[in-house]
């Protein structure tokens, strides 16, 4: 009969059963580690996509204010075009008024019809934001004015002043749609 050998008990086939208990506790340790750095890692994802949440919604926020701001300066100011065309009209008429010698607030000599057509449309365009520079005794602005030309003046107060104004100069709705030619003093 064939004797059965005896079994060798060597470490190095040792079943899971028999594992050490070191490495146990060390490999559960690292599989705490990774899910601690697992939640860390989630946990800083969620944050930077709650921020570019609120920033998304910040930047949508400012853009729809800006629209509405930009619509309705376009709304105020879609006249524009049509009001800068209809200013020599009223230049025209303030011209013709000053060659008959009349102020336009009194009509005495002018006829009355042309009176109440400038002031009609002085006060619909008025209506529209139209509003006059008024430039004579104003120290010159280059922002505001045009200098046509400059004239020597005797007196020192009015050196730097608009002493004439060629051509009138308008704002529509806070806006300069024509700069005052004017003449200044030198």
């Amino acid at each position: 009969m064939i004797q059965d050998e005896p079994k060798n008990n060597d470490s190095t086939t040792a079943t899971p059963e028999s594992e050490n208990p070191a490495e146990v506790s060390n490999t559960t340790e690292t599989t705490e580690q990774q899910e601690t750095e697992l939640l860390e890692k989630l946990q800083e994802e969620n944050a930077a996509l709650k921020d570019k949440c609120l920033r998304l919604y910040a930047e949508f926020d400012n853009y729809k204010r800006r629209s509405a701001k930009e619509r309705v300066e376009w709304l105020q100011n879609a006249s524009q075009e049509v009001i800068q065309q209809l200013l020599p009209v009223l230049d025209d008429f303030e011209r013709a008024f000053k060659a008959e010698g009349v102020q336009i607030e009194t009509t005495t000599t002018a006829s009355e019809g042309f009176t109440l057509i400038y002031h009609k449309l002085s006060r619909i365009l008025e209506q529209r934001g139209l509003k006059k520079m008024h430039a004579v005794g104003e120290v010159f602005d280059p922002e505001l004015h045009a200098a046509i030309t400059e004239v020597p003046i005797p007196d020192d107060s009015l050196k730097g002043k608009v002493i004439d104004v060629v051509e009138e100069g308008y704002w529509l709705n806070d806006k300069i749609i024509r700069f005052a030619q004017v003449v200044v003093g030198k």
